[in-house]
């Protein structure tokens, strides 16, 4: 079906709308036109509209009614309103986020995003507060949450939509953690420790900017609007409360786990996406796949949906929050996104001016900071007034008039057209790979990966993102705000690193450096990238000399085999252990496929040894002053140093190796035994106590045990891990990972796979509410319907909204 109706298909689908069996009308004043929402057996809701901004009214009215808590969390998390609810734990985010909000005027903003971006959004927010009125007005319906702590939802502005609060942000918090280190042992030191690539970062920090001043809590409200919202017992009505020592134990396991997740796997959380072309699938036509992994939650994070209107035909999915689709197909092609890494944040230092803290000095003369006052509303207190204070490059977090000091951060992010994921509208309709690339240009945050395959046969990779061009300077640490180190503008888009029906007939990208060696402006690269092995692995596969099914991209999405596995357990099989036992479960991992399947033994002694082996090598590597702000050793570079001992051990490279792999794995072996008992046999990896996917709602871990198994999926057995291309998190629990999927043959629409886990709805007494659940965890997908006739041989109800008057 051609995304412009033709007069006949008009007719058949008004037809067709008619003739069905619509289930209960509704009627929306809002409406221009009648509206049919066909929501399919599992829960995706087909949205077919007659102009475009009924249709996007559509989608955020139904976007709401499905997710409506989550909705009001993040109103409130964007417009910095928590502390009304939570009290005054929250005010420091609140003040963060406002201070960091975007200033911008609304007709610059949502031009950027698409011709008609102001009518779009405002649609969608009208859509979103039709659905908001209705539930006020009957309370009873709200969904539990709002019951639990006494709340009601609020309505949405434009700014709410391109809020950047949760964008994915690079990387003012490691410049800080990197500058602590460098300032603590040396900035060569500090580069054998981390993994800096593809081009040597300058590390020095200017002799103005003193260590008493990087040791002080220089980016607080920065950190604060960043944290995860964390609800606590007290939030809720007394009925709905867990124990209090129940909610401890589970807040400190969710601190635990972040931690984990905040360090061990700082770079392996991502995405997989590829692309083949038709000489290299069975139909003829090429695929697309993709699968970003994002923290998981219940309701999930993404949400599928179809838009059907003249001039818009697109299945996929995005955040439920944001019109539009990010990933997904129309009738022409079908494109998906990872995370390229661009660092656009840098951290400014100032001099003040001794008598006056509110002056700095900038290109050789003092300027006055920008103020604006704001005001507050805390919980049980009175309204506070704060002063939010900018300089030239952007927000101050610091003010320190002992040191005669500030410090600000400057964000790309904060300039127009930055907001996240909305300039997929322009993807949505596109028809070509030209007109696809030309969309991708609008795309500033996050940066990605973009990558296409179309019914012509072109498949084609896009890195986007606004990326700052730093000459001088890496931007890894702070620099001084005086004007001597500036960005030079942003790198056009066209210049960015990108390919096109390459001769392998495939492009993969798995969040690693994708860049030629030659690329013509490192200066505009970061230097932090995810390790290979997801990458590599895609590769491996997709190199193969063979015809693949799209059944075969679903199984390469939940791959299981660790490339580090297959790199490093050679080296254990050198050695020798003086007790039996544990060199007879070493001498187990020599027949093993390095496969993490939930059921191997093999693979639950492999992951705790890299685990441990993980540990140790921070402590071999980093003096103890620094550990702490290292996080983990990035598993590259722990690999490097196995099979290279020079580049760690001093003396008896070799000798010191071989203890290090020998203790890291009698220390794995004692652990699994405290963990899981002293029978092997009960040591296989996917199980309760080993690796999970326990997905916990907002308030998951504070309300009573009978809500817990209400609100909460799980826990089911899991594989795999952060460096196996079906990824998720390091810990113990599949906190991270894929919790949507899609899978694309260009030549047969309706042969489109997805999942999306827990399920579409959010709404507890909804049967979407974690359907998904079992299937994601399973490593299977549902069928995503496309044309009207197969959406309505899926269709679970059919509703027609009728326009108002």
């Amino acid at each position: 079906m051609n995304s412009r109706k033709s007069p006949t298909l008009l007719i058949l689908f008004i037809a067709i709308l008619f003739s069905c069996n619509p289930g209960a009308d509704k009627s929306l004043d809002q409406l221009r036109e009648d509206v049919e929402v066909i929501r399919d057996e599992n829960g995706i809701n087909h949205i077919f509209a007659q102009n475009e901004e009924d249709l996007f009214f559509m989608q955020g009215y139904l976007a709401a009614r499905d997710r409506l808590f989550q909705f009001e969390i993040w109103r409130r998390q964007a417009t910095g309103t928590l502390a009304e609810i939570l009290g005054e734990r929250e005010f420091e985010r609140d003040r963060g986020v406002r201070l960091f909000k975007f200033r911008g005027d609304k007709e610059t903003e949502l031009r950027h995003y698409h011709p008609r971006g102001v009518k779009i959004v405002d649609s969608f927010v009208s859509g979103i507060n039709a659905y908001i009125t209705e539930a006020n007005a009957n309370p009873e319906s709200l969904p539990i949450e709002f019951q639990m702590l006494g709340i009601k939802p609020e309505p949405w502005t434009w700014e709410v939509v391109i809020s950047r609060h949760q964008g994915l942000l690079e990387n003012v918090k490691d410049e800080l953690e990197i500058s602590r280190v460098v300032s603590l042992i040396g900035k060569e030191e500090a580069k054998k420790l981390y993994y800096f690539h593809p081009n040597e970062p300058i590390l020095e920090i200017d002799s103005r900017i003193s260590k008493d001043l990087l040791f002080r809590d220089i980016l607080a409200p920065y950190e604060a609007f960043r944290t995860s919202v964390k609800f606590q017992p007290e939030d809720l009505k007394p009925e709905f409360q867990a124990k209090t020592e129940d909610a401890e134990i589970a807040l400190a396991e969710w601190e635990n786990e972040l931690k984990t997740t905040l360090e061990a796997d700082a770079f392996a959380q991502g995405s997989n996406n590829w692309v083949l072309s038709g000489k290299k699938t069975e139909s003829g036509f090429p695929f697309m796949a993709n699968d970003p992994h994002r923290l998981q939650a219940a309701p999930s994070l993404r949400y599928w949906v179809h838009l059907n209107a003249p001039g818009w035909n697109v299945v996929g999915g995005g955040e439920p929050v944001i019109p539009g689709v990010s990933i997904g197909h129309n009738d022409f092609g079908a494109w998906g996104l990872t995370i390229f890494s661009t660092d656009n944040e840098d951290m400014r230092v100032y001099d003040l001016h001794p008598d006056d803290p509110n002056r700095y000095w900038f290109n050789d003369e003092w300027k006055t900071m920008e103020s604006i006052q704001d005001t507050i509303q805390i919980k049980n207190q009175e309204p506070r007034i704060v002063t939010h204070f900018f300089t030239v490059h952007g927000p101050v977090t610091f003010i320190d008039e002992e040191l005669d000091k500030a410090v600000a951060v400057q964000c790309a992010w904060l300039e127009p057209g930055s907001a996240p994921y909305l300039a997929s509208l322009k993807m949505d309709q596109s028809q070509s790979w030209e007109e696809f690339r030309e969309a991708c240009a609008n795309n500033y945050i996050p940066a990605e990966n973009m990558v296409w395959a179309d019914r012509d046969g072109n498949i084609g990779w896009q890195a986007t993102g606004i990326a700052p061009i730093r000459k001088g300077f890496s931007g890894l640490v702070p620099t001084m705000g005086d004007g001597s180190l500036e960005w030079e503008g942003y790198l056009p888009i066209e210049d960015r690193p990108h390919n096109y029906n390459p001769e392998s007939g495939f492009i993969a990208t798995a969040n690693e450096n994708l860049a030629k060696e030659d690329y013509p402006f490192p200066e505009a690269l970061g230097f932090e990238w995810s390790d290979n092995y997801r990458g590599e692995r895609i590769r491996e596969v997709l190199s193969q000399d063979k015809k693949f099914t799209i059944a075969e991209m679903g199984a390469l999405q939940n791959d299981y085999l660790s490339l580090p596995a297959r790199e490093l357990i050679p080296f254990l099989q050198d050695l020798s252990f003086e007790n039996s036992r544990v060199d007879s479960l070493k001498e187990t991992l020599s027949t093993w496929d390095f496969t993490l399947n939930p059921e191997s033994v093999q693979a639950g002694v492999y992951v705790m040894w890299e685990r441990e082996l993980r540990k140790l090598a921070l402590e071999l590597a980093a003096p103890e002053e620094v550990r702490e702000f290292m996080g983990a050793i990035q598993l590259t570079r722990v690999i490097d140093w196995v099979k290279d001992p020079v580049l760690i051990f001093d003396s008896e490279a070799e000798k010191q190796r071989n203890s290090w792999l020998s203790q890291s794995f009698e220390k794995a072996i004692s652990a699994l035994e405290q963990k899981l008992g002293p029978n092997p046999k009960n040591w296989q990896y996917g199980q309760e106590d080993y690796k999970h996917a326990l997905i916990y709602h907002p308030l998951g871990r504070v309300v009573s045990e009978e809500w817990k198994s209400k609100l909460n999926a799980g826990p089911l057995p899991r594989g795999g891990y952060s460096f196996t291309p079906s990824a998720n998190a390091y810990g113990d629990n599949n906190t991270s990972g894929a919790s949507f999927r899609i899978l694309v043959d260009t030549e047969d629409w309706e042969g489109t796979q997805g999942i999306n886990n827990p399920g579409q709805s959010g709404d507890v007494a909804s049967p979407f509410y974690k359907n998904l659940f079992p299937i994601w965890a399973n490593d299977e997908y549902v069928g995503i319907p496309f044309e009207i006739e197969s959406v309505r041989n899926m269709a679970h109800e059919i509703q027609v909204f009728r326009a108002g008057n």
